[in-house]
């Protein structure tokens, strides 16, 4: 108890400290990351007069640059548990920060789906996931709090990068404006030398502190479990000298878990219990839900300007509200990190996720009788509120529903089924009104995909509070006094499970 009280005293506090320091990391991934992917819709006109394109064909840029983002997500996951997060997001600030320079020279559309959608993407990838995963690994008590306030940075910077790129547009042309894109997206890389990691060692120390005497949490190691782990990784490695047998890196990494305490950084090391979530039954209905909500979501961003211009709005107002859709974002995102924060509402964090989706469709739904610039005003401020509210909780939601230590693996599962609807929808959506000739078709399958998704995940949630009534009541009726006899009897089978359980991890 000494040595882990000495510990804690150097490690890096949870819930503060260079925690804060982390935030701000990931608020900026998220400005250079989010916000510059939702100003791509700003060059579609630019880009239509200069190619001669339609807009299912410019919408393809913005659909790669999402989905590649989210198709690669597993990847940045898995570079960050091999070397580290700070490795991943500076290598990703430099392949967006060239893909976006590139850009700028493309003679066709092709180079654009090239450098602006697959390497940018790429690039957003390596350093969206770990950032995110790493303010998890920092925060308990205030984590909603934290990813609120991370997140908003997609609302802030959408906000400020609106009309800012459409002043570029107009003073430098769109080759101009990629091009001081460019160097904004190289930021990451500082916020890639910023992310300091934290040892799984540090963070059990200081759960260990704030909780009472005698209680455990899931996932913690205690000092007599690390004991025995080191002195059965001792005995297997003398079997495995004495029978001469190769072994593998990974089965070595699971038979030794002492050095894994000291080495291990809040990613696990790659091995496959780090996917075991994926046969939860609960993930399962969350990742449907996710399904339709990425075929949704994405729209209103991509055709919210393109619709403000066919009613007759102009440029800069049309501008204005994108940045009117960002600066709520970010309400949305500090209000519903910080009120799930709260005792009262903190057990239902998935409720509020899937009350805010559901406001989202909604919204959706009555977007083509707004035709004016006074009345897509309240539709961008709805729309702008909720979006991040479900998009502060989702790795929140997440979180609790797999727990920390998969989080990192979990988002990049979540991220990754954002691809092929981040891919498929916006193009689905120009192709709509290409044939239709008016945008209603293309918002009410945005509406009709988020309501839709509100509906998987408020079923699960449903079923997920009467299978916990009945683990209660089971509870309940086993908690019930046993007679002496059957105790004693209990008891004895208790403590030769025990026996027999440590004989078999020992062989």
């Amino acid at each position: 108890m000494v040595d882990g009280k000495q510990r804690t005293g150097a490690a890096a506090p949870l819930d503060g400290g260079w925690g804060w320091v982390i935030v701000c990391c990931c608020f900026m991934v998220t400005v250079c990351t989010r916000a510059v992917t939702r100003c791509v819709s700003i060059f579609f006109v630019e880009f239509q007069a200069h190619f001669g394109a339609d807009y299912s064909a410019t919408a393809w840029i913005h659909s790669l640059v999402d989905c590649t983002t989210m198709l690669c997500a597993p990847v940045g996951s898995l570079v960050g548990n091999r070397w580290s997060c700070r490795v991943a997001v500076m290598l990703g600030g430099l392949l967006s920060s060239c893909g976006l320079l590139l850009s700028s020279f493309s003679t066709s559309l092709e180079l654009l789906y090239l450098g602006m959608g697959v390497l940018t993407g790429l690039g957003f990838a390596l350093c969206y996931t770990p950032a995110i995963a790493m303010v998890g690994c920092y925060f308990r008590r205030r984590k909603a709090l934290a990813y609120g306030i991370a997140m908003s940075g997609s609302g802030i910077g959408t906000f400020v990068l609106a009309p800012a790129v459409q002043l570029l547009i107009e003073l430098y042309s769109w080759r101009g404006a990629l091009l001081v894109l460019s160097a904004f997206v190289a930021n990451l890389c500082v916020c890639g030398a910023l992310l300091r990691p934290i040892t799984l060692q540090e963070e059990e120390a200081e759960g260990q502190e704030e909780e009472p005497v005698g209680e455990e949490r899931p996932g913690s190691v205690s000092s007599k479990d690390a004991e025995l782990a080191l002195k059965l990784s001792k005995d297997s490695e003398d079997s495995l000298l004495s029978s001469g047998k190769s072994s593998s890196p990974s089965s070595l990494l699971s038979r030794d878990p002492a050095p894994q305490l000291q080495r291990r950084r809040c990613f696990c090391f790659l091995s496959s219990k780090e996917y075991r979530f994926l046969l939860l039954p609960d993930f399962l209905g969350l990742a449907v839900s996710f399904l339709f909500l990425a075929s949704g979501c994405s729209l209103p961003f991509v055709y919210l300007v393109p619709y403000a211009l066919s009613v007759g709005v102009s440029h800069q107002q049309a501008a204005f509200l994108m940045s009117i859709l960002g600066v709520i974002d970010i309400m949305g995102n500090i209000t519903f990190g910080w009120l799930t924060d709260r005792r009262c509402l903190k057990p239902f964090r998935l409720a509020c996720y899937v009350f805010s989706v559901a406001m989202e469709g909604l919204c959706c739904l009555f977007m083509p009788v707004l035709r004016s610039l006074p009345l897509l005003v309240p539709f961008a401020v709805l729309y702008g509120y909720f979006d991040g509210a479900y998009v502060a909780l989702i790795p929140v939601v997440t979180s609790d529903l797999v727990g920390v230590q998969y989080l990192s693996s979990a988002l990049g599962v979540v991220y990754f089924l954002h691809a092929i609807p981040y891919l498929v929808s916006p193009p689905i959506g120009g192709w709509l009104v290409d044939v239709t000739g008016s945008y209603t078709a293309t918002f009410f399958l945005s509406g009709a995909a988020m309501l839709a998704s509100s509906l998987v995940l408020a079923t699960v949630a449903g079923i997920r509070y009467c299978r916990r009534r009945v683990t209660d009541i089971a509870k309940d009726t086993q908690h019930k006094p046993l007679p002496s006899i059957l105790s004693d009897q209990s008891e004895c089978f208790i403590a030769f499970n025990k026996e027999e359980v440590s004989q078999g991890v020992a062989s």
